[in-house]
């Protein structure tokens, strides 16, 4: 019995030792013993700068077209302060019937409808609810960098 409380004291001791040893480095110090400086050095901002502008939506007559088969359509709208909660997908508003009647926009595809059995379902399933997974806005945006990106109707 008495080996068995020596052999837990020396476990225990391990185990508060290398507890120490982490508590004690994780404190950055310099070499004076000081704590170091953020990576902007000993400056401290003290002003906010307001954000810059953001480009507006940009617009195509008839869209962007698709640079593959299969793409998701892109978003000709902006979608600012769009919210997709699990109970409330602002995009269903007007993409799911009867909305998209009375808003004159494009119902979302059947295959949205179907669940991954492969189940019919009268809302929108769950795998495709959260349409900023696959749809993007639009944007005639410059590219970054150089680039020699081909569509697939340009390749052919």
């Amino acid at each position: 019995m008495t080996r068995q409380i020596g052999h837990k004291a020396i476990v225990i001791a391990i185990a508060l030792g290398a507890g120490l040893f982490v508590a004690g480095a994780g404190v950055a110090q310099n070499k004076s013993g000081g704590a170091l400086d953020g990576l902007g050095g000993a400056v401290t901002l003290n002003q906010t700068n307001a954000a810059p502008d953001v480009e507006r939506q940009s617009y195509s007559d008839g869209g962007f077209g698709r640079a593959y088969r299969q793409q998701p359509p892109l978003i000709p709208h902006k979608i600012d302060g769009y919210q997709i909660t699990p109970t409330d997908n602002a995009c269903m508003n007007c993409h799911d019937w009867p909305g998209n009647n009375k808003f004159r926009a494009p119902k979302v595809s059947e295959t949205h409808y179907v669940d991954r059995q492969g189940a019919r379902l009268d809302k929108i399933a769950g795998t495709r609810y959260f349409c900023q997974q696959c749809h993007v806005p639009q944007a005639d945006a410059k590219p970054l960098v150089g680039n020699t990106f081909q569509n697939a109707t340009q390749v052919k």
